[in-house]
């Protein structure tokens, strides 16, 4: 079968869109597409139509036409088969079948055209493999966003506690009345102080407002205020010193949530042999109660980078009791697997490709048991005479879990306000722009299992729904670990990293 060219075009011939498939100029293939119409019995129902050169094989699309041009001499069975793939791609991408909307999403359905054929020949492909290449989703991709929007929050609470400090450092020595003319504004030294400290603050928090009061002169010195942001200077250079040197540093101030330590950086020293453990769930409940789906995907993937260390083998520990459903790599040994809960290739002699990451065991828990659910949310909205007064709490039901970084994203009523808190764990930011209320907690663990958020805003009971959960966590959901590593000729030990994440892909509450 060779075909040449895929079109959508109108009853009068009129190209929508075309994809050729063979070399072939643009005049050639609208003439084709021209002369098809003409080319048609209007008194018999008929799939295809011959001229002396060409085959055209069509299917009606309510006012359009699907149309394949093929040889004379290809298999008109395929031919008809393939038309009807075509066919099914169409209303993927588009809602109405309409010239207008054909040629909105015309480069899609080019892309998926190109997954049907190649070079003039049929790709052994079917609607949904079509789907999972034209998405070209990828879980590395998400995990690294995950990561890098962890760090980034992490960052700027760090910014917003130091900037902070500097505040409460001034007023401190405003109060103590001590010789520090930078704070009150006087002398140069004092006001080029002042200023250098806006700039540094200014992108963080609003920095105060001076005072402005009549005060007398005194004579300008050394301003302490530099001293102070010198040994600033020093004591951050020290502790990037030691956190170089893997000490691990806690941070001075009271509030956890200006923990710096709760991303999942990739670990700082690296092994020849570098086993990656992520996991990522996606959930759907309902508000009133009852777990509509829930799916764990998770995957152990190796990275080995010296050859002396290819030919290994890794002792699993599997604890897990919720049932999850177990997959290893096609070359990797099932039976032994299957007997002593090892890793290792089918053929022993063979090593591990170097420098490549290689899935070696994945797994799946789907299930629809709600005493499997890591973290319950429990949104209680009630009407009261000025709107709504909401309760929401939660509970970590799956006590081994240590949750980062955790938003609870709550939709209100837009153009009446900011809502009005009142009991809170944690911290909260209303988005004006995308009429959402984040509730975030740093850490969710077994002493930290349940926490409460009540406010109040004009609105209705619906309005507050679907409610999103995002967190990031260093341990996996599923009590699957890598306990070693040997050798396969002499079964000594090999030195190996690891790094373990546990991400959201879709966490609500409808």
């Amino acid at each position: 079968m060779v075909l040449l060219a895929a079109a959508v075009c109108t009853k009068a011939g009129k190209a929508i869109v075309s994809r050729q498939f063979v070399e072939m100029t643009r005049t050639r293939i609208e003439g084709l597409l021209a002369a098809f119409p003409k080319l048609m019995n209007t008194g018999k129902q008929h799939t295809f139509v011959e001229t002396d050169s060409v085959r055209y094989v069509y299917q009606p699309l309510e006012k359009l036409y699907m149309v394949l041009i093929t040889t004379k001499n290809s298999n008109i069975l395929e031919d008809l088969e393939t038309l009807r793939l075509f066919s099914r791609v169409i209303p993927e991408y588009c809602r109405v079948l309409e010239e207008s909307e054909i040629s909105e999403h015309c480069f899609d359905l080019i892309f998926a055209f190109d997954e049907i054929v190649a070079l003039g020949y049929r790709e052994n492909v079917n609607l949904a493999q079509i789907r999972t290449f034209t998405e070209m989703d990828s879980h590395e991709e998400k995990v690294f966003r995950a990561v890098r929007e962890t760090q980034e929050r992490e960052a700027k609470a760090e910014m917003r506690r130091k900037a902070k400090e500097l505040q409460q450092a001034r007023r401190d020595a405003e109060r103590s009345g001590k010789k520090v003319p930078a704070f009150g504004g006087f002398g140069s030294a004092g006001m080029t102080s002042i200023s250098s400290g806006s700039i540094i603050t200014d992108t963080i928090v609003e920095p105060e407002k001076p005072k402005i009061t009549p005060a007398p002169v005194r004579p300008s010195g050394p301003s302490k205020a530099l001293k102070l942001g010198a040994k600033g200077k020093e004591v951050d250079n020290f502790v990037d010193k030691l956190k170089s040197e893997g000490e691990t540093i806690m941070p001075t101030t009271g509030k956890r949530g200006s923990d710096v330590s709760k991303a999942l950086p990739p670990p700082v020293n690296v092994e020849s042999v570098h086993l990656r453990v992520e996991e990522k769930i996606s959930l759907t409940c309902g508000r009133d109660g009852g777990l509509q789906n829930m799916e764990v995907l998770g995957m152990i993937t190796l990275r080995v980078t010296d050859d002396k260390s290819g030919r290994i083998r890794l002792i699993i520990n599997n604890n897990d009791n919720k049932g999850l459903q177990l997959q290893t790599h096609p070359n990797v040994d099932k039976k032994l697997f299957t007997t002593d809960s090892v890793i290792g290739l089918k053929n022993p002699e063979k090593s591990f490709p170097l420098n490549n990451d290689v899935g070696v065991l994945k797994w799946r828990l789907q299930t629809t048991d709600e005493s499997l659910i890591p973290l319950t949310i429990n949104c209680w909205p009630s009407e009261s005479g000025s709107g709504c007064d909401v309760n929401i709490e939660y509970e970590l039901q799956e006590e081994s879990l240590e949750l980062n970084d955790v938003v609870i994203s709550i939709p209100v009523p837009s153009g009446v306000g900011a809502p009005l808190i009142g009991d809170l764990d944690g911290e909260y930011k209303h988005d004006s722009r995308r009429n959402i209320l984040e509730w975030s907690l740093p850490v969710i663990d077994a002493n930290n299992k349940t926490g409460s958020l009540e406010f109040s805003i004009a609105g209705q009971p619906n309005d507050f729904f679907p409610i999103a959960v995002s967190f990031v966590s260093k341990r996996n959901y599923c009590d699957i670990q890598v306990t070693k590593a040997t050798l396969v000729d002499d079964d000594s030990s090999v030195r190996f990293s690891s790094e373990i994440s546990f991400v959201v892909d879709k966490y609500e509450i409808l």
